[in-house]
Parts: structure tokens; sequence; C-alpha cells
């Protein structure tokens, strides 16, 4: 459970830092108003054919200099600040089209999209086939920012993916592959060579520990540094091969944590013909 700590504390702190920063963006709104197009005076112009070639120019025509800068006064943005926050979509084979703009408030996202749609309507692009008209008389305005479920599903997704690449990390480099604790408790009992450091938890320790043991060839002897560990140093014990030979190929059992003068004691005692060859943190 010791080693899920970590993982479990990086997971919460990048979540929370998704949240904060998600949650305390500024305020955005979003107004929008549907122009539709329709035929002009009966005349015998073709409106059909006139209107289906000319209204996905309305897309161009929303961020055009002369549109831009008739809405600008009213819209509270100069015309160029207007122009990035236009977006157009045209709803195909129907004649309409939603424009939005959007604000660092409601009413001046309102006020800019009806703005911006009367001048596009007074542009008069579809003469003389057909002109412009908006459906209502005042325009929809939601908020958009900040979303809390989408800043929430981003957090729960950065959250997992943090705690899971820190247990990835601390399980490739199981405490120290460097200066950590064990290794500067080792180094403080004068082991100054390489020992493998293992997890009690590892599924595969058993089977790494008998491999050194092995190796070593030398009787095995499995010291807790704390009397605590008792139980866990004889259920490792228990797994391990016995060999025959001179000295002892020793297993050193300590807990994880900074503080390790335990392991230091334990280990600076050793025999000189003793062989570390492990120390598994539980």
């Amino acid at each position: 459970m010791k080693s899920l700590v970590p993982s479990v504390a990086v997971a919460l702190l990048v979540g929370a830092l998704v949240l904060l920063v998600g949650l305390t963006r500024g305020e955005e709104y979003q107004g929008r108003v549907s122009l539709l197009a329709g035929p002009a005076a009966a005349d015998g112009a073709p409106y059909g054919e006139v209107v289906s070639l000319a209204l996905p120019a309305l897309v161009e025509l929303a961020r055009s200099p002369s549109v831009l800068a008739a809405a600008a006064p009213v819209s509270g943005y100069g015309p160029d600040e207007l122009g990035r926050n236009v977006s157009v979509e045209l709803v195909p084979a129907s004649g309409l089209a939603r424009l939005s703009v959007r604000a660092s408030s409601a009413e001046q996202a309102g006020a800019a999209a009806m703005a911006l749609g009367k001048a596009m309507i007074d542009a008069d692009l579809l003469a003389p086939a057909g002109k412009l008209r908006t459906l209502d008389s005042r325009p929809e305005v939601i908020p958009v920012a900040p979303d809390a479920p989408l800043v929430g599903g981003l957090a729960l997704v950065g959250a997992v993916a943090a705690g899971l690449a820190t247990a990835a990390v601390r399980r490739l480099t199981p405490f120290g592959a460097g200066p950590g604790p064990v290794r500067r408790a080792l180094a403080a009992a004068g082991t100054h060579r390489p020992v493998a450091v293992l997890r009690e938890e590892d599924p595969s320790a058993a089977d790494r520990l008998a491999v050194l043991c092995r190796a070593a060839g030398r009787p095995v002897r499995v010291l807790p540094v704390t009397p605590s560990l008792s139980e866990v140093a004889a259920k490792l014990a228990a797994g391990l091969p016995e060999e025959s030979g001179e000295g002892a190929a020793v297993v050193a059992v300590t807990a994880e944590g900074r503080d390790q003068a335990e392991l230091t004691a334990t280990v600076g005692v050793l025999p000189a013909d003793t062989v570390l060859v492990a120390v598994v943190l539980a």
C-alpha cells in the first residue's frame, strides 16, 4: 500500500492543477444569430442558383474589412479583434447560416453578434435575387467557458495518466538507481558495490531473489532490520533455495522511507565474508 501513496498523491495534484487552471479561466460567452436567405421581389431572377452559389461566401463576408469596420463600433472590439472571434456555420440545403461571436461578457457577445449580422445584411450579398434576414429579434447567448464538465473530464484523465506514469517509473526504478535513501544507507555502512533493490510486493521479486542467491553460491540468510519485519523476512526465506558453501548470502528486509538508519546499522555489522545480494522494500 505504501507504494501507492506517491502515485495517488501525484494523481491528486495533477487533477487539482487541471481543475484550478480550467475553472479559473476568464468567463467567455458566445452570441449567436441565424441569418436566413429568402427571395427578393418576384422579378424572375434565378433565386435558387444565386443563393446556392453565393451563400458559401458568407464565411468570408463575415471577416471582410468593410463588414468588420461597420460592426466594430457596436461590438466593443476593434475590426481585427472582432474578426478573430467570429465563426460562421452553414446549414446544408437550407439557406441558413449561423453567425457566432465570442466575448468576455454576455452583453458584448450579444451586441457583437447582432451588429455583425446587421452589417452582413446591409452588404446585400444576394441582390437582386435574394436577401438575408435575421430569424430572431434577439441573439442567443450561451456561456462557453469555463466548461465545468469538460474541465472535470480533463482533470480525471490527467490524474489517471499521472498516477499510472508515476507507478510505472517507480516500478522501473525501485527506490533509487541513484542517490536514494537505500543507496545512501548502504554507502554509510561501507557497501559501495551495486546491490539489487526489490519490492516485496513485486510478483517477480521471489524469482529474482532466488536467481541472485544461486549466483552467490552461499547459504542464504534473510535479515529484517526491525522486529516488525520478521514475518515478511520469514516468508521470503521460505521461498529461497538452500545453498552450501562458506560465508553467507544476505538479503536485508527494510521498510520504505527516507530514514534508513536501521538498514545502515544492520549492514554495518555483517561479517566481512558476507555478501549482501539484495535489499527488499516491504
